[in-house]
C-alpha cells in the first residue's frame, strides 16, 4: 500500500511530462508538414549539378 503513495504521484509526474513534451514538439512546429519530406526525394535536382559538370570544359565530351 505504501509504494501505492510513491508510484501513483510518480506516474502523474510522468504523463505530465510526456503531455509538456508533445505540447512544445507541436508548438514548435515539429508536425506542420507531413507530406513534403516524403515526396523530397522525387524532386528533380540535376540542375544544380556539381561545379565543373555540366559546362562545356573543352575536353571533347559533350
Amino acid at each position: 500500500m505504501e509504494t501505492l503513495f510513491i508510484l501513483i504521484p510518480l506516474s502523474i509526474l510522468f504523463v505530465g511530462g510526456i503531455a509538456a513534451l508533445l505540447l512544445w514538439a507541436i508548438r514548435s512546429g515539429q508536425y506542420d508538414d507531413m507530406e513534403r519530406p516524403r515526396h523530397e526525394i522525387f524532386l528533380d535536382d540535376d540542375d544544380r549539378a556539381a561545379p565543373g559538370q555540366g559546362q562545356d570544359r573543352g575536353d571533347g565530351e559533350a
